[in-house]
């Protein structure tokens, strides 16, 4: 708890007739699996690992190793699961929690690194996946290339002698020593961080982890102008949660967590988002980055739509401010989503402040988007930007860069 690794937790002062209570935390921004990177899963199997190998020490173990027993408070991965801790049998050489952990964090992390499967598949994956659903899809040679030979062909192979026993596999106890039983304990939890290790992507270029530095309608002055603006805005206002819209690799969520704030930060595009968090983390910055579209947010998922809220819900009125910088045009060109309707989903989600990015019909990025139908987007022009902006907030100040956009700080109307 000190090292923020585990949920800061209280006990209850004990009440007759009344169950024991445990107060934890309350983490800011609450997130599920198929929304993180995959440097956040492998933060979150490598903290699920390390605090399984240190409870041996004080002969605890756990009982079950999911991601959804984690959550991230900024870039930092926190196990939030305290009931997954129990006392272990010291003669039983056991782990149950591995095929657990297997399935849910080192099949999907394959899946993702040798089939191209996206981890946001996990949403419809609550247990995770077989080795039977991998292994169709890989070649003999990936089949016997470690770690996928131990996380697929061979439990698939070893998979019928268990079939006729009446005793499911695993559950059957094996009294050893107790030295012993810790020390193979210990070794299945140390395999296991080895495989984990062994599934870490290689980082790619996508289409948008770039952007930043290739972005040839943003010369290094109006970057720069974009930048200060913002900080100024930012310096002005102090708000201390800010919603960072189409972020890609963070250049504004730092410059908004420089400023005090802690900042959520969405963006669709996987690799960008990755190298924010990587940088995040590396750095400790009240940074959390997540795989999230504004355009289709992550839906409510689990027994009748309540086990996981959707994005929606978990944004809304949760901000100060947020920062829709470069992607307005997006949402209206290749989202096809109005922007009353773009603008009403942002008020739903500050309570105070935004600061947007409008782009003109001659920018670059614009042309490219309309694809030939110009006609269809020729009323997206500054002055019904201006129209349907004054519908929902006021605006505070308006600053255009050389390269003809212009930066607009805005606040909601009560």
């Amino acid at each position: 708890m000190q090292s923020g690794r585990l949920i800061s937790t209280e006990v209850a002062p004990l009440e007759a007739d009344r169950p024991l209570l445990l107060e934890h935390e309350r983490i800011s921004f609450p997130t599920y699996p198929w929304e993180w990177t995959p440097g956040q899963w492998l933060a979150a199997g490598n903290l699920t690992l390390d605090l399984c190998d240190e409870a041996l020490d004080a002969d605890y173990i756990l009982k079950d190793a999911t991601p959804l027993n984690i959550l991230f408070s900024d870039a930092r991965p926190v196990f939030v699961d305290v009931l997954s801790f129990e006392r272990r049998d010291p003669n039983n050489p056991l782990w149950i929690a591995y095929a657990q952990f297997a399935r849910t964090f080192l099949l999907p992390l394959a899946a993702n690194a040798y089939l191209g499967w996206p981890l946001s598949a996990s949403q419809q994956r609550r247990d995770g996946y077989e080795p039977a659903d991998l292994s169709p899809w890989l070649n003999f040679t990936q089949r016997w290339l470690s770690p996928l030979r131990s996380i697929v062909t061979l439990p698939l192979l070893l998979q019928g002698r268990h079939v006729d026993r009446q005793t499911a596999p695993g559950t059957r106890k094996r009294d050893v020593s107790e030295d012993i039983a810790k020390a193979i304990v210990r070794r299945t939890v140390r395999s296991a961080k080895t495989k984990l290790r062994a599934l870490a992507p290689p980082q790619r270029s996508s289409r948008w982890s770039d952007y930043t530095q290739t972005a040839s309608h943003y010369e290094s002055e109006a970057q720069l102008a974009k930048q200060e603006f913002v900080r100024r805005v930012l310096s002005e206002i102090k708000p201390a949660h800010v919603l960072d819209v189409g972020a890609n690799t963070g250049v504004f969520s730092r410059i908004a967590a420089a400023s005090g704030a802690h900042v959520v930060a969405w963006d669709s595009d996987v690799e960008a988002i990755d190298r924010n968090w990587q940088q995040s983390f590396e750095d400790n910055l009240a940074i959390l980055p997540l795989v999230a579209d504004f355009a289709r947010p992550t839906p409510a998922v689990g027994w009748c739509n309540s086990e996981c809220a959707s994005l929606l819900d978990r944004a809304q009125g949760r901000f100060d401010c947020v920062l829709m910088l470069g992607i307005l045009h997006h949402l209206l060109m290749s989202d096809q989503i109005p922007l009353s309707a773009v603008l009403n989903q942002l008020a739903e989600f500050t309570t105070h402040w935004a600061v947007l990015e409008w782009i003109p019909s001659e920018d670059s990025q614009f042309i490219s988007l309309c694809r030939g139908r110009e006609l269809l987007y020729s009323h997206l022009n500054e002055s019904y930007f201006v129209q349907i902006l004054a519908e929902r907030f006021s605006i505070r100040s308006r600053e255009p860069l050389s390269n003809g956009r212009t930066l607009w700080f805005v606040e909601k109307k009560a």
